[in-house]
């Protein structure tokens, strides 16, 4: 049977329940996480974007895009030569100071949270959250955590303060991954299944319009660019990345990355703001972008399965977690090269953050159930924690910096 509903209204909560509506739709036909997977590849390939037993193919229409000029009060970098330079060891904002030091884990196949005390290694709460959740990200203001599960529908606030759940889930349709705007204008989720960036209220999270992308299949993870105006994201499932102006709400530019297998995961910009790394997991290493161009001018070979990309809180390395081969690449941002190499023995090291005085990598092991404790100045792995199934996106917390950009945890 299908079911086709009125989408273009003009009230913000009609797109958005339209969205709600056929993300549950379709991923309730779904077998598991596999299977819905390769049907996204599949319809990549194809170029098709089919919504199974739903109807309406296409993204969802923009509720109400506002076209008015915004005046831009991005916050000036604290140097800029270096876009990390709020984010140094021990640089902790009035507002995250009393924040206890803990680790959140979003279990992704047992639909829970893990949170884990930095100080002693222990788990110390557990609780559930809705289907499938991805990452936990902090809020621009730094004063909220968010789970976004995407298969769930959802946001479920947390307090850092006391690292309890904060009422109850807010419905968003299909968030995969959340960003904020650098003024803290919008946050922005990314509507994986959906094909499309919905920027809303950063507070309420009320949809304010959204950006269809229809042809980055796999829109997954973003950076920005050093004065805040451009938005980079990088298409999973085509092998591409693309550029958008937020002033203007609008793609700019589309870089596919060749040779061909590829596919491009997190994304960081270089402290002085140059070039956008971006993880290979197919090509097991890292894309290097001309910020400026939107172009290639090399790529690094690190391991199978490169990843997840952290900057080392004195902005001279960038950790990259190989999720294949179980190893961390340690790359010098001066000279573009792999320093190091720490192998993790069996492990499958996917997504995490640097605590605040920078001597910790903490990483979810995405098929081990698991989370790794490294040591950053011997690459020693300190610490296996047992954790839920299919841990993912964790937040190392508190962290360094005035704002949030989102993800686990880009501050400046």
């Amino acid at each position: 049977m299908k079911i086709r509903l009125a989408c273009r209204g003009r009230d913000d909560h009609v797109s958005d329940f339209c969205g709600f509506f056929r993300a549950r739709c379709h991923r309730s036909a779904l077998l598991g996480d596999l299977l819905f997977r390769a049907l996204v590849i599949g319809a990549a390939f194809l170029a098709a974007s089919t919504l199974v037993g739903c109807g309406g193919g296409k993204s969802s229409q923009p509720a109400r895009v506002s076209r008015t000029a915004k005046v831009w009060r991005v916050p000036a970098l604290v140097d800029r030569s270096n876009v990390y330079a709020a984010d140094a060891a021990g640089k902790l904002s009035r507002v995250v100071r009393r924040d206890p030091a803990l680790v959140y884990v979003p279990n992704s196949l047992s639909n829970t949270v893990y949170v884990i005390s930095q100080r002693t290694l222990k788990i110390v709460r557990r609780f559930p959250v809705e289907t499938r959740p991805q990452h936990v990200v902090p809020a621009y203001d730094l004063k909220t955590l968010y789970v976004t599960s995407d298969l769930g529908n959802s946001l479920q606030p947390i307090n850092p303060a006391t690292g309890k759940r904060s009422g109850s889930p807010i419905p968003v349709a299909d968030p995969y991954n959340l960003y904020f705007t650098p003024d803290g204008h919008y946050a922005i989720t990314v509507a994986e299944l959906l094909k499309r960036l919905d920027f809303r209220n950063p507070h309420t999270m009320r949809l304010a319009f959204s950006l269809p992308v229809p042809t980055c299949p796999g829109v997954d993870h973003a950076d920005f660019s050093a004065d805040g105006r451009y938005m980079y994201v990088s298409c999973e499932y085509l092998g591409a990345m693309i550029e958008i102006d937020l002033s203007r709400h609008r793609v700019i530019h589309t870089l596919n990355l060749t040779p061909k297998p590829a596919s491009p995961q997190d994304v960081k910009l270089s402290p002085d703001g140059k070039i956008l790394y971006v993880a290979d997991q197919d090509r097991g290493g890292l894309w290097e972008i001309d910020a400026r161009r939107f172009a290639v001018i090399g790529f690094l070979p690190t391991g199978k399965g490169a990843h997840g990309l952290y900057p080392s809180r004195d902005a001279r390395v960038l950790y990259v977690s190989n999720r294949i081969a179980g190893t961390i690449s340690v790359v010098s941002f001066a000279t573009r090269q792999v320093m190091h190499t720490w192998s993790l023995g069996s492990s499958s090291p996917d997504m995490g953050g640097v605590s605040a005085d920078g001597k910790t990598l903490w990483l979810s092991g995405r098929y081990n159930s698991e989370v790794y404790v490294i040591d950053t100045r011997t690459g020693r792995l300190r610490a296996r924690i047992p954790v839920g199934s299919g841990p993912h996106g964790l937040s190392v917390w508190p962290q360094p910096g005035r704002y949030s950009l989102g993800h686990t945890g880009i501050l400046r």
